[in-house]
């Protein structure tokens, strides 16, 4: 007859275990609510739900966690069980799982310490990578004392444990340990149908609401909602009234639509303005520097700047003081760069199948006779970059096209700054040759964990991210020097911007900011040097730059020539892999799963709480019109370049 005190000595360990994972999650909780600092205010009603709501997400993770035990404890006949045999592996599972539980409380500190936030989609994203992260944490850490560190903590807490791990007097049969692992099993159903990782989100500080949940559920969460379907999870419109709004919207007085087709975004780009009274063929420089938030630069307002060659770049270049990045990622960067598109929730279309052959910036110069390229200081495999780019009208340059004689230093993550640069310069001089203008798109690595840079550039430790970005800073600086005596510099355009700010999280669900990027447009002989104090996208770049070169193109671009947009039309897209943003009349609509709408005030300046405001419709309408339509198009194969590559004439 099955009772509990049949089963209690088989099912022991799992009491210890449980005792072991809620003390470990509570004090990896606790240190990083300390790490935290002034991001949570000293409010007894914070502390009291995150460590509340924390249990509870530990003791449902603690459901999936423990299954390598129950399945042993279940299956082991008992005269195993009670043999030397079984002993050891019961410890030895125990070990394993003590372990794992105190490498991953070390593994949410270092990426607390990054990204102020639990793991999410972008710690899936590193697992893929394993090369690059694992190098990443053997160059940024002294992983030998951290991994001797776990063993000898595990080993204490084993032999503490060891009165629960006996075997004792096991009288239980295979039936009655099958209604403990049936009910194991029940559990396990229930709490993944009942809960989810939204249900914490329910604080006005961020910080609380992560610290609420639990890392390895977080992970498992990321993995499942790594490509979100957004009609199947966000608000949505009538898909005519959608794309109706979307055409509205997307209409400048420098754009005509090609068609009455509906779900038709082609507009002809005419331009009134640019480097001369004709349509220029000047070669354009695009930059996006790693990590580079504009509070870092004196232009910016940052004080101390870290950046003297970009402050004294910005007195001779248009300087757009308002740019906000598109979302956390590089992959989200490259994307608005490329393609000119809100992010869409999930993955990056840069990572999603079925991204080739995207209307993108090269599309239109290639039109035009232009060698378009991208070229990356890492190896381009990361991240899918080569492949992106490489089927996107891009001819892709990275790392191992750098001969090891010509590097004078790199880590895991890539090459130094300069030696990409130069890789860049003899690029440039191969084409110019040819006689034909380039289009090149420059993405960096030096401004990355572990922060390492050739030695005698700038007067700056090693493994600091503020030495980083002086380096980085340094490099555009010599880029430029070796550029001005080049024959092709007096004709090309360079714009130098980031793919994302170096932080992500704040006490706000989508933080506003840390979206805040430079953008610089530096050439002497065709770009007057100024201000632009208008608020932009970073899917605003594209064509932008496209009008200031003179240009005439189609195009299937969801951002605007700011030049040519409407004073009060001004508006930005900022995101996570969840949560959409739409930033306009100092409002931040949000978008999130589950159907959620709401509308805070944004902070532009510091880390805070972004009061709720009353949702204005018209404003909501607009976001989800943008970003579901966005999403359609991509994922029914109407963003391609193929029919948008004719140019207009003049």
């Amino acid at each position: 007859m099955y009772t509990i005190a049949s089963v209690w000595p088989r099912f022991r360990p799992l009491a210890w275990l449980v005792v072991v994972f809620i003390g470990i999650s509570t004090l990896t909780r606790l240190a990083l609510l300390i790490a935290t600092g002034d991001g949570i205010p000293a409010s007894p009603g914070y502390w009291l739900y995150a460590f509340v709501a924390g249990f509870g997400y530990d003791l449902l993770t603690f459901v999936y966690f423990a299954w390598p035990l129950v399945l042993l404890l279940w299956l082991m006949p008992r005269r195993w069980y009670a043999a030397r045999f079984g002993r050891a592996a019961l410890a030895t599972l125990c070990f394993v799982l003590v372990f794992v539980l105190l490498f991953v409380a070390g593994a949410e500190w270092t990426f607390w310490d990054e990204f102020q936030t639990r793991f999410n989609f972008i710690a899936v994203d590193y697992l893929i990578y394993t090369n690059e992260v694992i190098g990443n944490i053997r160059e940024s850490y002294p992983v030998r004392s951290i991994i001797a560190g776990i063993l000898v903590a595990t080993a204490l807490l084993m032999l503490a444990g060891r009165r629960w791990r006996r075997a004792g007097d096991d009288s239980s049969t295979l039936g009655a340990r099958s209604k403990v692992a049936l009910g194991w099993l029940l559990a396990t159903v229930l709490v993944t149908f009942a809960v989810d990782g939204n249900l914490k989100q329910r604080t006005s500080n961020e910080y609380v609401n992560q610290l609420a949940g639990n890392g390895i559920y977080e992970f498992f969460a990321a993995v499942r909602s790594s490509e979100l379907a957004y009609a199947r999870f966000y608000r949505t419109l009538p898909e005519a009234t959608a794309f109706a709004k979307l055409r509205v919207l997307l209409q400048t007085p420098d754009a005509r639509f090609v068609s009455d087709d509906p779900l038709d975004i082609t507009r002809d780009i005419t331009s009134d303005r640019g480097a001369g009274s004709e349509e220029r063929r000047l070669n354009m420089v695009l930059i996006s520097v790693e990590s580079l938030s504009a509070f870092y630069s004196g232009a910016y307002g940052g004080n101390p700047s870290l950046t003297p060659e970009l402050d004294r770049l910005a007195g001779e270049s248009l300087l757009f003081t308002r740019l906000f990045a598109s979302g956390t990622r590089t992959v989200r960067g490259l994307e608005a760069l490329a393609l000119s598109v809100p992010p869409t929730p999930g993955e990056s279309i840069v990572k999603r199948p079925r991204n080739e052959g995207l209307f993108s910036m090269a599309t239109v110069f290639n039109a035009k006779g232009y060698v378009s390229e991208f070229l990356y200081g890492g190896y381009g495999a990361f991240d899918n970059m080569n492949h992106f780019f490489g089927s996107n009208g891009y001819e892709v340059r990275d790392r191992s096209d750098i001969a090891p004689e010509n590097i004078h230093q790199a880590n895991i993550w890539g090459v130094a700054d300069e030696d990409l640069y130069t890789l860049a310069l003899g690029e440039f001089d191969r084409v110019h040759a040819m006689g034909k203008p380039f289009f090149a798109h420059i993405m960096t690595t030096s401004n990355h964990r572990p922060y390492t840079f050739p030695e005698g550039r700038i007067d700056a430790p090693q493994g600091k991210r503020e030495s980083a970005v002086r380096y980085t800073d340094w490099a555009i600086g010599d880029l430029l020097r070796r550029a001005r005596g080049k024959p092709w510099f007096d004709d090309t355009v360079f714009v130098i911007t980031a793919d994302h700010c170096a932080s992500s999280g704040g006490i706000a669900s989508l933080p506003v900011f840390r979206y805040h990027i430079p953008l610089l447009v530096y050439s002497p002989k065709h770009v007057p040097a100024g201000r632009m104090e208008r608020l932009i996208g970073q899917v605003d770049i594209a064509p932008t730059v496209l009008g200031l070169l003179g240009m005439n193109y189609r195009s299937r671009f969801f951002g605007a020539d700011i030049f040519r947009l409407e004073p009060g039309r001004e508006r930005a897209f900022i995101g996570n892999y969840q949560r959409l943003g739409y930033l306009r009349n100092d409002q931040l609509i949000e978008l999130a799963p589950g159907s959620h709408l709401g509308s805070v005030r944004p902070d532009y300046d510091k880390n805070a709480v972004q009061p709720k405001m009353p949702v204005d419709a018209a404003l909501a309408d607009e976001a989800i019109s943008y970003y579901q339509t966005a999403s359609y198009l991509f994922s029914h194969g109407m963003l391609a370049a193929r029919g948008a590559e004719a140019t207009v004439a003049r």
